[in-house]
C-alpha cells in the first residue's frame, strides 16, 4: 500500500500562537486514517492544511514539506482549486447550497466546464448512487436539499464531493451533527468508498475510530503523539498519553 500523502516537519501558526509542531505523518492510499484527540489539539487545523482550506484564514503561516502524490502542495506553482478537485472535503455540519438536489451534484462537475446534459445527469445519479442515497432522493432529484433530514444532506454532501472525482476526501467530524442511525450510515458508506478513496477524517468518537478506520493519529496540544494501525494502537499504544485519552482519564 502506497502513501498518498506525507507531512514532514510540519509546523503551523496563527498570528503568534503555535497550533501544530513538527507533524510527521504519511497516509496510506485506499484506506480510511482516523484523526483523535481531545478539543483544540489541532486535529481540523491539521486536515484543512491538506488542501490548503488554511488559506482561507488570516495570518496563516505554515512550514515543514506537505506532499499530495509527491508533489509540495504548498509551493506557488500549485493550482489550489485542482488541489481541492483531488482533496475534497466534507464538514461537520452538513451544508448542501439552498438549491436542489440535483444542482447540488452538479454544481462542481459544471464548474469544472461539463454542460452537457446527458454527461450531468450520469455524474449525478452516479455520485449519489456511491454515497447511498440515490433510491431516497431519485424521485424529487429537483427539489430544494433544505427539505432532506441532517443524515440525507450530509450524505448528499458527500455525493457532491464525490462528482468532481477526487482521490482523497477529508471529514471534519461528518457525524458529529447526525443521530445514531444517521452515522451508521455514514459510517458504512465510508467503509464502502474507502475501496475506491482515500479518506482522512476528525472524529471526537473513539469508538467511530475503532470501528471504520484502518490507521488511527492521536494529537494532544498540537503535536502528533502517535500513528499507527487502529487495532494495535487502541490494544497496545506505545505512549502513555494515548493510553490515558483512550482509556477515558482525560479528554
Amino acid at each position: 500500500m502506497s502513501d498518498i500523502i506525507t507531512v514532514r516537519d510540519m509546523c503551523l501558526w496563527y498570528g503568534n500562537h503555535q497550533a501544530l509542531s513538527n507533524i510527521h505523518i504519511q497516509i496510506p492510499e485506499k484506506s480510511i486514517t482516523a484523526l483523535i484527540g481531545p478539543s483544540g489539539c489541532g486535529k481540523s487545523t491539521f486536515l484543512k492544511s491538506l488542501n490548503r482550506m488554511n488559506d482561507l484564514v488570516p495570518d496563516v503561516r505554515i512550514t515543514g514539506d506537505i506532499r499530495y502524490k509527491g508533489i509540495d502542495i504548498l509551493g506557488a506553482s500549485v493550482d489550489v482549486n485542482e488541489l481541492r478537485r483531488e482533496i475534497g472535503m466534507v464538514f461537520q455540519k452538513p451544508n448542501p447550497f439552498p438549491m436542489s438536489i440535483y444542482d447540488n451534484v452538479a454544481y462542481g462537475p459544471r464548474t469544472h466546464g461539463i454542460r452537457n446534459r446527458a454527461k450531468l445527469d450520469q455524474i449525478v445519479e452516479q455520485s449519489l448512487r456511491d454515497a447511498a442515497i440515490w433510491d431516497e432522493v431519485k424521485d424529487r432529484l429537483q427539489k430544494n436539499a433544505l427539505g432532506l433530514s441532517g443524515g440525507q444532506q450530509q450524505r448528499l454532501c458527500i455525493a457532491r464531493a464525490l462528482a468532481v472525482k477526487p482521490a482523497v476526501l477529508l471529514m471534519d467530524e461528518p457525524t458529529s451533527a447526525l443521530d445514531p442511525i444517521a452515522t451508521s450510515k455514514i459510517e458504512d458508506l465510508c467503509t464502502q468508498l474507502k475501496d475506491t478513496y482515500t479518506i482522512v477524517m476528525v472524529t471526537h468518537n473513539m469508538q467511530q475510530a475503532v470501528r471504520i478506520s484502518d490507521w488511527t493519529a492521536f494529537f494532544l496540544l498540537g503535536e502528533l503523539i502517535e500513528c499507527g494501525d487502529t487495532e494495535t494502537m487502541f490494544s497496545t499504544p506505545k505512549d502513555q498519553r494515548t493510553e490515558d485519552y483512550i482509556t477515558g482519564r482525560f479528554g
